[in-house]
């Protein structure tokens, strides 16, 4: 499956990385996101992730850390998925938009914001650190 992002949004990787793919890598695995065998390849502006995930959220997880990095514009999963999966909606963060008025959006209750945050990390380190042009997930509540 393919997702598309926005090329210059997101949070940059840390110095000293060899290369995008290791980064992306370091940053999902770092933050103990459940893929085992997690394998990415860059392809220009396109990443492309390996291996088994534990349930559709940590797949999802990897997908919005790999994609929210300047310079990829396309995630190509090809996760196996363990779990049978959630319904989630992906969201492109707007001016003006925070993660409060986006839970209230979408949940109806701006206090929900640390769901969508939960959802967003490794990618998201700070909830009030969102950027226009960000693809977050959105999962549901049930």
């Amino acid at each position: 499956m393919l997702f598309k992002f926005a090329r210059e949004a997101g949070e940059k990787l840390r110095e000293g990385i060899a290369n995008v793919a290791e980064g992306i890598k370091e940053r999902i695995q770092g933050h103990k996101t459940e893929v085992k065998d997690l394998h990415v390849e860059e392809s220009g502006d396109r990443i492309v992730l390996k291996g088994k995930a534990r349930n559709r959220a940590e797949a999802e997880k990897a997908i919005v850390a790999a994609g929210n990095t300047p310079g990829v514009e396309e995630v190509e999963s090809q996760l196996d998925i363990e779990d049978e999966p959630n319904q989630t909606v992906f969201y492109t963060v707007k001016s003006g938009d925070t993660l409060s008025k986006i839970a209230k959006e979408h949940y109806g209750d701006a206090m929900k914001y640390p769901v969508i945050f939960e959802a967003n990390t490794p990618m998201l380190s700070d909830p009030d650190k969102i950027y226009p042009g960000q693809t977050l997930r959105i999962p549901s509540l049930g």
